[in-house]
């Protein structure tokens, strides 16, 4: 078997990810990553606000996007 990270295990490629799909990602971890930095610099109360938005990002993709 090999080492190849764009496989499978019945060796088809994967499938990639389009745009729209690529976007939220984007968009819930840049919040993940936000939420975190204003917790720890202090502002936890906006750092968890923040960081309830990565769900409802990834639910709305999940309901928008469906394949």
């Amino acid at each position: 078997m090999s080492n190849d990270t764009t496989s499978t295990d019945t060796g088809a490629p994967a499938p990639s990810l389009s745009l729209p799909k690529k976007l939220i990602i984007l968009a819930a971890g840049i919040s993940l990553v936000m939420s975190v930095a204003l917790f720890f610099s202090g502002d936890t109360d906006r750092g968890m606000f923040v960081g309830l938005w990565v769900p409802s990002i990834l639910s709305l993709g999940n309901l928008t996007l469906k394949d």
